[in-house]
């Protein structure tokens, strides 16, 4: 991308300002994982333990700085979500006692855009310990409940909610789909 995708404009506010508004909506308690030097001005921000591990590194240190049993994990880059799937989410998550909760949209598993018991966190530090990154990979490990695409459909989520932003022409094509950008 060139640089931060955080700090990317799209209808007059960054990625990072709209995933926390995204996480707001739902709850009082949101979180950056990143680095504080960087993103304290814009709220509480939880650093990897594992560093340089990816994503799954994200997840872990979310649910080991948390006292909260179900949360959210919402990638910064996905400028379609609608916080109303937040919230069902999270009540997919205590309906159904998984460990995780997660949609299948886009061809795959959408791990960064999911509900996490904060348990889950044992899980993910032992696969960090023993050199594993892959998140989809320990999903076969603990209860998940998976939201399939038939289910976002019927409950009015389309999958361009998880359509994320990889490269400055996905920027450039959100941009073009979201009102109140400026030019």
């Amino acid at each position: 991308m060139g640089q931060d995708k955080a700090f990317l404009q799209i209808g007059g506010r960054t990625l990072l300002a709209r995933a926390l508004e995204a996480a707001s909506a739902v709850t009082a308690s949101v979180r950056i994982v990143g680095d504080t030097k960087k993103f304290a001005v814009f709220g509480p921000v939880v650093e990897d333990v594992y560093r340089e591990r990816g994503p799954l590194a994200g997840i872990h240190a979310a649910l080991a700085s948390t006292h909260t049993d179900l949360n959210l994990i919402v990638a910064v880059d996905l400028p379609f979500l609608q916080p109303s799937f937040l919230h069902y989410l999270i009540v997919q998550g205590h309906e159904s006692k998984a460990l995780v909760v997660l949609p299948r949209a886009g061809g795959g598993l959408q791990p960064l855009c999911a509900a996490y018991h904060r348990r889950f966190a044992e899980v993910a530090e032992r696969a960090l310990r023993a050199g594993r990154n892959k998140i989809d990979l320990l999903f076969a490990e603990v209860h998940t409940r998976v939201v399939e695409a038939e289910e976002l459909e019927r409950n009015g989520y389309p999958e361009e909610m998880f359509r994320n932003l990889n490269t400055r022409q996905d920027w450039e094509a959100a941009r073009i789909c979201l009102p109140g950008e400026s030019t």
